[in-house]
């Protein structure tokens, strides 16, 4: 085994759980993807919407604002962004805040962050004066709380499972000479228990559970249920079971293969397709209501983005106006993120009606 990958704490032949693994490649510190390079834009590995376009941000913005009024304008409102990416959501969200005096007074925006690298990269580029960067949600105690992550679940590693026999076994990876390579052990009783819980992954032979992603959510839910508030994740997905393996290596704006990973061990992201109706189902298990899940073309053309659009291009020239609706193109058709990105809101409160959903 190379000295890279003894860098992760990888050994010969030990098997590790797939969100051990991917724990290990996307966060190890200084050497893990999120922690030595900037993976958005176009020059980098991916694309995210609001790096595509900034009326995907007011959109959001907007959606922010009506639901600041939902709950009766409180003077302190809690916005918390779930891995900030680059910081281009919460520059525009900052910006469009500004039009609207008293919306603006009273809400307070933290962005929720692990990799020091992208906490300087946002740093650089959002006015600080309304940010506060946290690690964890201890200093948010007074007023209603909106939780908001844009790809920022399908980034939280996850468990696969192959149920074989009625016999549950975890997919593990281990290195060898011949590079990386998959094997299974026998599942814990306590996962299996959790799993069975769940009606939405009942009867499959290949289960994608994610242990550390709920995790993550109940720390979330804890202040939701204190504070009242929410939580809005957009993200790709789907909500038909799937029954199959998700996991997707990208690196330059191309996907490559799985067992080709430990060649770009560190330098390449590795995420999955987010079950949406196992996220509800979660929720409601923790006592959250849980709007209809949508696609992001319903839920940006419900909050009017063909109409901002139409409203922006009339100062535009054609080439600005040609740029603009290519890239409308890219977050609503059908074919691309559209209908391949879902929104999903989990909330407590007495209020039902939220934009964008209906």
């Amino acid at each position: 085994m190379n000295n890279k990958l003894k860098n992760f704490g990888f050994t010969s032949n030990k098997k590790i759980p797939v969100d051990k693994f991917l724990e290990k490649v996307l966060y190890q510190p200084r050497v893990g993807y999120y922690n030595n390079r900037v993976p958005f834009g176009k020059d980098g590995d991916f694309v995210t919407s609001p790096i595509i376009s900034n009326l995907f941000s007011e959109i959001l913005a907007i959606w922010m604002i009506s639901t600041w009024e939902k709950f009766e304008r409180p003077k302190i409102f809690n916005l918390v962004e779930l891995g900030p990416g680059d910081g281009s959501l919460t520059k525009i969200l900052i910006q469009t805040f500004k039009k609207f005096p008293e919306f603006n007074k009273s809400v307070k925006i933290f962005l929720y962050e692990k990799s020091d690298l992208l906490i300087n990269i946002q740093k650089k580029k959002i006015e600080k004066e309304q940010i506060k960067w946290i690690k964890n949600y201890n200093s948010i105690k007074k007023g209603p709380v909106i939780f908001f992550g844009n790809e920022f679940f399908d980034a939280i590693p996850i468990k696969q499972f192959v149920v074989n026999n009625k016999k549950f076994f975890e997919k593990c990876y281990h290195f060898n000479k011949k590079g990386l390579r998959e094997t299974y052990k026998k599942a814990l009783p306590s996962d299996i228990s959790v799993i069975k819980s769940f009606d939405i992954l009942k009867n499959q032979n290949f289960v994608e559970y994610p242990k550390l992603g709920f995790h993550e959510l109940n720390k979330i839910i804890k202040k939701i249920s204190a504070l009242s508030g929410g939580i809005l994740l957009i993200d790709y997905g789907y909500l038909k079971p799937f029954n199959g393996n998700t996991l997707q290596t990208v690196m330059k704006n191309k996907k490559i293969q799985m067992n080709n990973l430990h060649n770009h061990i560190g330098k390449a992201d590795v995420t999955y397709l987010v079950n949406f109706n196992l996220l509800k189902e979660f929720f409601k298990k923790k006592n959250l209501k849980v709007k209809n899940i949508v696609t992001q073309k319903f839920f940006l053309e419900t909050m009017g983005i063909i109409e901002r659009a139409k409203i922006i291009e009339k100062k535009m020239n054609n080439q600005q106006r040609k740029n603009m609706f290519l890239t409308l193109k890219r977050l609503l058709h059908k074919d691309l993120m559209g209908e391949l990105f879902k929104v999903i809101f989990s909330y407590n409160s007495k209020k039902n009606s939220f934009l964008g959903f209906d």
